[in-house]
């Protein structure tokens, strides 16, 4: 079996009501997409506190649109171009989607990952290798982070060096929690992820009890006036300069700052946001990606 599937440049605009309107026209689905995703034109939607709420699409989106057949399709975009909906058909595009099995394929792409040798992170259904590394079980889900992305791994590498026994641990944007869970797999002794995505936080509690370590989640509220010996948050540039007071004012006085999510390029921006409070320097990179660590200033009164 197969099916048609159609790609539409839009507006940030238009995105939503040429989507509804795919939809009341047969569409079996739309998905919207940044037209420049992977080139270094791509934006990312986020939402932060004190930001206003992400947006639904980008300023130059991409409709992906899926019919059952050609003539459905074709039957579509003709009906749109008779309402003067259709923004430009010469740069609309079809194809032939082939069915496949999407559940094997997805987790075909998802291998045990290893860690610096310190760590294994393995979907549910891999069996967990023979090593007396500790192992994370993670699936892929709704939530950011399965260990595969290098902002992900550079952050896991710099808590394997770490000695956190005893120490507390603050997970900043939490995603799945793969941090937040490997904190506590690698022995820290309190440990809290927040997020500002309600199923992100759903998803660190579920990981957490999958893998039967103690990590408290919630959203940033929940840690208002705390302060941990770790704060690690892998974000994004934008939303961790903007965050700069906000992050720093959970480190205790010689806690560890651990930020990710930041090209090789922003580094030297970021590292001047947080000066006032944390010496920060590159600690890894990886793929055009950095991880900077260091420790919060040292204040005298």
């Amino acid at each position: 079996m197969s099916y048609r599937e159609v790609t539409i440049p839009v507006s940030e605009e238009q995105a939503d009501g040429l989507s509804d309107a795919l939809l009341e026209l047969g569409a079996l689905s739309v998905s919207v997409e940044d037209r420049f995703g992977d080139t270094e034109q791509e934006q990312a939607l986020y939402g932060e506190p004190g930001m206003p709420a992400p947006k639904g699409a980008w300023a130059q989106s991409l409709l992906r649109v899926l019919f059952a057949d050609e003539a459905q399709a074709d039957a579509a975009l003709a009906a749109l171009l008779a309402e003067d909906a259709l923004p430009d058909l010469r740069a609309v595009q079809q194809t032939t989607v082939e069915d496949q099995d999407w559940v094997r394929l997805t987790q075909s792409q998802f291998q045990p990952v290893a860690i610096a040798d310190a760590l294994w992170i393995v979907p549910s259904w891999h069996e967990p290798p023979d090593t007396s590394a500790p192992i994370i079980r993670l699936d892929p889900g709704l939530a950011f982070g399965t260990g595969t992305h290098p902002t992900t791994r550079l952050c896991l590498e710099w808590l394997a060096r770490q000695s956190l026994q005893g120490r507390s641990v603050l997970d900043y944007g939490c995603g799945s929690g793969i941090l937040a869970i490997a904190a506590a797999k690698f022995g820290a002794a309190q440990v809290v992820g927040v997020d500002i995505d309600p199923d992100a936080v759903q998803a660190t509690v579920a990981n957490a009890a999958e893998n039967k370590v103690a990590v408290r989640a919630g959203l940033p509220d929940a840690v208002a006036n705390a302060r941990f010996d770790v704060v690690v948050a892998n974000i994004l540039s934008a939303p961790l300069k903007l965050l700069a007071p906000a992050i720093a004012a959970h480190l205790q006085p010689d806690g560890a700052l651990v930020l990710s999510g930041i090209l090789e390029r922003q580094a030297q921006e970021l590292i001047a946001a947080y000066a006032p409070y944390a010496t920060l320097q590159v600690d890894q990179s990886c793929d055009g990606w950095v991880c900077l660590a260091g420790r919060a200033v040292q204040r005298h009164t």
